[in-house]
């Protein structure tokens, strides 16, 4: 169905979608660059990650108001260019659909950094299967010298080795020493393939002293956690332990753990 209207009248809804599916536009593209600036900044060292959580918090308190209503505003002009027959329908639509698309992936991005709906991490950034004796850093400790974060285990403000051990194993019970059948060189190349198909950095690796050392970056905000991997033969077995240490932040979000999962799944 369409309705028929004088020239100055479709002239002026012609005008009217025309801005509506243009502000739908820039709306969305507005989004989606303060988006990407959270994590182009970090990259490009125009900042540090606070500022960067700053600019994708405040993109993900609007994200979803904005890109809800660009989808209704995108409905509204297509309807109603079909509606009087304006003849740009189909161009308008495109523009403001792909200012809503934008505006929709903006507000994803953040909210797929959030913890699972009712998941509370633990404040720790500090993960290790040896809750006795954790593996220690030697190879890593310089580039490590200007981290907010120490690597001496539970040496962090409010917290002691016992009480980060007891977190952990209440957090992550799974982490634990693994042991394998098998001397230690083919679970040491193995290892050594897992860092790399992993994309972590390697730093070190020691067969001889049983040590592998790495950093892992992550994809956004560039964070750079450092993972230290011990081996000891016994009788024939191979017992393995690692750890994973974030170099800034209270709490990781299961990072460090999740980074120790997917190294013993690769092993």
């Amino acid at each position: 169905m369409t309705l028929d209207m004088t020239s100055n009248q479709t002239r002026r809804v012609k005008l009217l979608l025309k801005f509506a599916s243009i502000l739908v536009a820039a709306a969305g593209i507005i989004l989606g660059l303060l988006t990407l600036a959270s994590a182009a900044g970090i990259w490009l060292g125009a900042w540090d990650f606070r500022r960067g959580f700053d600019l994708l918090r405040m993109a993900n308190d609007y994200g979803d108001v904005i890109a809800w209503t660009c989808l209704a505003i995108t409905v509204v002009i297509v309807f109603a260019a079909r509606l009087w027959n304006t003849g740009n329908a189909l161009r308008l639509g495109t523009l403001a659909a792909t200012g809503t698309l934008i505006a929709g992936i903006a507000y994803a991005i953040p909210e797929s950094c959030r913890p699972p709906e009712g998941v509370n991490y633990q404040p720790i950034h500090d993960i290790s299967t040896d809750l006795v004796s954790p593996p220690e850093f030697v190879a890593i400790l310089p580039l490590r010298a200007a981290a907010p974060n120490t690597v001496v285990y539970g040496g962090t403000d409010n917290m002691t080795p016992e009480r980060l051990a007891e977190l952990t194993r209440e957090a992550y019970p799974d982490l634990v020493p693994r042991t394998y059948p098998e001397p230690i060189a083919p679970v040491f190349t193995r290892a050594v393939a897992a860092v790399s198909e992993l994309g972590w950095e390697l730093v070190a690796a020691d067969q001889s002293a049983g040590r592998i050392e790495a950093t892992a970056t992550t994809f956004w905000f560039r964070f750079k956690d450092d993972i230290v991997i011990t081996f000891a033969e016994t009788t024939g077995q191979t017992l393995v332990n690692a750890r994973s240490v974030s170099r800034v932040g209270v709490g990781d979000v299961g990072a460090n753990a999740l980074r120790l999962r997917k190294f013993f799944a690769l092993l």
